[in-house]
């Protein structure tokens, strides 16, 4: 099927795309993708630049013409988040990504695609494989690490890059020039339990939740989509109201930054018509809550092997209590931005093994003092519970600029090609341009790309026509880069 994605419009972009996914770059593992950026740029005879951390940085010449205007930094990651359907056997560390056309759009089977951030790539590849594309000074920053940690941004050197317009290709709404973005932090809790023995009348069963939409935890946490991670809660908080339920194992979600779309946890308890009940009457509720935007959604008790050592009663309690209250979803809206989410946490992933608890949530925001503040009272919760609470990973917002020149030239491009106006947004993802703006302070920024859904689960497409609107807007912007 790769060749079909070659033969799409325009061509050039699609076989830089198709060539990218062929090599397996989950986040922490690219050191194959980052010796295919390597051998392209000496392939194409310039010079290339890995800084200490693993970044490539190529740089090529302003086109004939083009020699006085302002060098700009072209910048996309090259990581890409790796999910796929339980049912689907794929090895992210071996294997290509396995594409499909369907219509007017490109996408993978039963993984993510990739297209966040690979189609941004794939478009810088272009501009500098080509020969007939006018453009300045390219300082071609591709970084690692973005979707699990921005690890390529923060660690970037500091003397490597002279430029001073930076475009951020990792966008996904065609009509949105992006010019601020939310930073966030990394909360852990652990737990070590004690287990006790189950009793030998008690029934054991896998509560399962699955088949629900998933997606960018930045992006899409003001959809409302569903928590796979806080419908099991409910469900055990339920059951937990007609009897002691004793937990043995739990395994929801996966990444911080993509919202759980699976979870399932083992658990004992003396089966009684009042339990079932509870539990009934709440997966009931769940399925009525969602029956709009969780079509697929699909809740099971099934007895299983009896368990032999779980949780206390007690402790199962404690540790529903505490999931309960751990906040997911919206926390704040921006009052200056309409429809902006200031601030929120996706409660990402829970594992519980032989007693040993993990506890891992993504907390972003705008404003730093909003992040402090809902971070500070998820781990309030989670120590009130006796866990050990980690923060980490912290980065920066981008405070938008709205006097901004390379901004002004992308509106009047966009409106002089497309027949109205761009909206200039700020948006909740974690976009690196507000760790890129502190080492290198003063860079004049904006962020767009083009359509891609689902980014983050396995129903990730890219739209075909929407790439081509892209590709011919990056051209025009790149013509009118100002004099320096």
């Amino acid at each position: 099927m790769s060749q079909e994605v070659r033969n799409q419009e325009p061509q050039v972009l699609w076989n830089h795309f198709a060539d990218l996914n062929a090599v397996p770059r989950p986040s922490k593992k690219e050191e194959r993708v980052r010796a295919f950026m390597v051998d392209f740029g000496k392939k194409l005879g310039f010079e290339v630049v890995e800084d200490a951390i693993g970044n490539v940085i190529i740089k090529k010449s302003a086109s004939p013409g083009m020699e006085n205007r302002k060098t700009i930094i072209m910048q996309s990651h090259i990581d890409m988040v790796h999910q796929k359907n339980n049912d689907t056997e794929f090895d992210f560390l071996t294997q290509g990504i396995d594409m499909y056309v369907d219509g007017d759009i490109i996408g993978a089977h039963g993984t993510t695609l990739g297209a966040d951030n690979g189609i941004g790539v794939a478009a810088i590849m272009s501009v500098l494989s080509s020969s007939d594309v006018a453009h300045p000074a390219i300082e071609a920053l591709f970084t690692i690490d973005e979707e699990t940690g921005m690890t390529g941004a923060k660690e970037l050197d500091k003397t490597i890059l002279s430029g001073t317009i930076l475009l951020n290709l990792d966008t996904e709404e065609d009509d949105e020039i992006d010019i601020g973005c939310a930073g966030g932090v990394d909360i852990t809790a652990t737990k070590n339990y004690d287990l006790e023995n189950v009793s030998f009348d008690y029934t054991t069963c896998v509560l399962t939740v699955k088949g629900l939409n998933g997606g960018h935890s930045g992006m899409d946490i003001i959809k409302g989509l569903g928590n796979a991670n806080k419908m099991m809660t409910r469900l055990l908080d339920a059951m937990q109201k007609a009897g002691d339920v004793h937990i043995e194992s739990i395994h929801g979600g996966s990444l911080r930054n993509a919202l759980p779309r699976e979870a399932n946890t083992i658990i004992s308890f003396k089966k009684t018509d009042a339990i079932m009940d509870k539990f009934n009457r709440c997966k009931e509720a769940i399925h009525d809550e969602y029956k709009s935007l969780e079509v697929n959604l699909d809740i099971t008790l099934t007895e299983t092997t009896a368990a032999k050592l779980a949780l206390t009663a007690t402790d199962s309690r404690h540790l529903v209590f505490t999931l309960l209250g751990i906040h997911h979803g919206v926390y704040r809206m921006s009052p200056d931005i309409a429809g902006l989410v200031e601030t929120s946490n996706n409660l990402a992933r829970i594992t519980l093994e032989n007693g040993a608890l993990q506890i891992a949530c993504l907390t972003r925001s705008s404003v730093e003092s909003s992040k402090t503040d809902l971070a500070s009272s998820i781990s309030g919760v989670m120590k009130l519970a006796g866990m050990e609470v980690k923060l980490s990973g912290h980065y920066p917002g981008w405070q938008p600029n709205t006097d901004s020149e390379i901004l002004d030239i992308a509106k009047a491009k966009y409106e002089t090609l497309f027949n109205h106006s761009p909206r200039v947004v700020a948006c909740h993802a974690g976009l690196e341009c507000g760790i890129l703006g502190e080492r290198y302070p003063g860079l004049d920024m904006i962020s767009f790309g083009p359509n891609i859904r689902g980014a983050h689960s396995p129903d990730e497409h890219v739209e075909i026509p929407s790439v081509q609107k892209f590709w011919k807007y990056l051209l025009e912007i790149l013509k009118d880069i100002p004099k320096a």
